[in-house]
């Protein structure tokens, strides 16, 4: 039994062995503290180390504009081709059909469904004939009426 405990102590000394005994850090603190000019207990200027940043291996990417979100509301099937180029190009494009009849914008919004699906993006039809597509980079999440309702049926219970 004697040689199971003296190797988890030797296991345990090994363990704790990196660590040092620092009495002397508050020492070293209150030192460092001394170097700051101070009125009334307030630092007056801090100093400060800061680093160059010349060696930084962070880099812009140069295609990168940020996000893009158009709003397009066409008058006729065939602007739907740029709609798409739009969509290849990374933006997002809020379609608004206000201004067509309903079969233009079913092929419309058809063709836009089966150009976003081939794209791996999104759509989601946001109210009456707008809809929205949005590239693969961009993520849509939306709550439905029937989920807000049961939401707020189970917090706004009485308790």
């Amino acid at each position: 039994m004697a040689g199971v405990s003296d190797k988890i102590k030797s296991i345990v000394g090994f363990l704790t062995s990196g660590f040092e005994n620092r009495d002397d850090i508050f020492e070293d603190m209150a030192s460092e503290m001394d170097e700051y000019p101070v009125s009334d207990n307030l630092a007056l200027e801090p100093m400060y180390s800061s680093k160059s940043t010349q060696n930084t291996n962070v880099v812009s990417h140069p295609g990168f504009k940020g996000y893009e979100v158009v709003v397009s509301e066409p008058r006729s099937y065939e602007e739907s081709v740029s709609i798409v180029k739009q969509l290849k190009d990374k933006k997002t494009v809020i379609l608004n059909l206000h201004l067509l009849d309903k079969e233009q914008a079913m092929r419309i919004v058809d063709f836009l469904c089966g150009a976003t699906h081939a794209l791996n993006g999104n759509q989601q039809k946001i109210g009456d004939s707008v809809f929205i597509f949005t590239p693969s980079n961009v993520a849509l999440s939306s709550e439905s009426q029937k989920s807000k309702f049961i939401r707020d049926a189970l917090w706004n219970q009485p308790q």
